[in-house]
């Protein structure tokens, strides 16, 4: 065995917010067409991959600072991208059986793709660890086959999001500081399917603002993507208002979970601030200019919360995590390649 097989192979599986979500038509296959601008955020799972010492891929999964994790079954899709990467790997490399451990701190069906971001960090890890030479096209191919919202990690940054999640175009992103994000997972997960099916059939999931969503969502993708000089993060926090409400899944959300919209008019009683949905749910966020600011927000929910104070939906206390924006530019390096304007 070489020293490469040997060295784990680690990759950093980030999790993604939603600054806007439009649902813009339905597809012949079934799915719903989108309209997303995402961004992956700081926190993340940690995947570490080996060569197997047998014939077979296998997967240990263990919850933050080392805490076993609940229900191994709910983290297939690592395994998932390992059997993707293997289908688009060539006859020059030899796809041996993989060990994978995952340390699980992104919450599970919580509307932060944390699944989809394990199958991509799982994707480009096996292809490393093979030693496996594949192209963009192979491995975007690899991606849309593992789930609707794993091509979107292959950006590395922010982007918009448009099909069932296959057509991804990447985004400059957000110039200055990274913007804080506060986090409030509810105990009670949120189908994803489940949210699409009140979509379709029910009214009181319909969404109230459906047009004015998608432009919102356009609107944002134009200014974070090439046309526009970069989005500074004071002018980004200045739409938190806007963003907060671009989300056409959010009535859908409070449909299939109840207390979810009691639980958003709460925190934004607490804190003031905009409070918007990621994805599908349950996940609510709150933006700040700066991480020590979220972290702030992010005691103030957690002793609410100890208090009994804050009436969340599931048996057990929210998920409350504190995080930033990982799509950020250096605002330095802007101002020295933006010329000065004449007076």
């Amino acid at each position: 065995m070489s020293d490469r097989e040997r060295t784990p192979v680690v990759r950093l599986a980030p999790a993604k917010l939603n600054l806007t979500l439009a649902v813009v038509g339905r597809r012949t296959d079934g799915f719903h067409a989108l309209h997303s601008v995402m961004v992956p955020l700081a926190l993340a799972d940690r995947l570490s991959l080996a060569r197997a010492a047998g014939g077979h891929d296998s997967l240990h999964v263990v919850g933050a600072a080392g805490r076993p994790a609940p229900d191994p079954a709910a983290y297939g899709s690592v395994l998932a991208g390992i059997e993707e990467a293997r289908s688009v790997v060539g006859r020059g490399a030899e796809t041996f059986a993989l060990a994978a451990r995952l340390e699980k701190h992104i919450p599970v069906a919580a509307g932060l793709a944390g699944g989809s971001s394990d199958a991509a960090a799982a994707i480009d890890g096996a292809l490393e660890a093979w030693g496996a030479e594949v192209g963009a096209e192979e491995r975007h191919r690899a991606a849309a086959a593992a789930g609707s919202d794993v091509p979107f990690f292959l950006a590395g940054g922010a982007a918009l999001v448009e099909g069932r999640g296959e057509r991804v175009t990447a985004l400059r992103g957000i110039a200055g500081e990274a913007p804080g994000v506060l986090l409030v997972t509810p105990s009670a997960p949120l189908s994803t399917r489940d949210a699409f099916a009140a979509f379709d059939a029910d009214p009181a999931a319909a969404p109230a603002n459906q047009g004015s969503t998608r432009l919102s969502s356009e609107h944002l993708a134009a200014e974070l993507g090439q046309g526009y000089p970069p989005m500074r993060s004071a002018d980004f926090l200045r739409r938190a208002g806007v963003l907060a409400v671009a989300n056409d899944l959010a009535n859908a959300a409070d449909v299939v979970l109840p207390g979810l919209r009691g639980l958003r008019r709460a925190l934004t009683r607490l804190l003031g601030v905009p409070i918007g949905l990621s994805g599908s749910g349950p996940t609510l966020w709150a933006l700040y200019p700066a991480l020590g600011a979220a972290e702030e927000a992010a005691g103030r929910v957690r002793e609410e919360a100890r208090l009994g104070l804050l009436d969340s939906p599931g048996a057990g206390p929210p998920f409350v995590a504190a995080t930033t924006i990982a799509a950020t530019i250096d605002a330095a390096t802007i101002d020295a390649a933006t010329p000065e304007r004449e007076p």
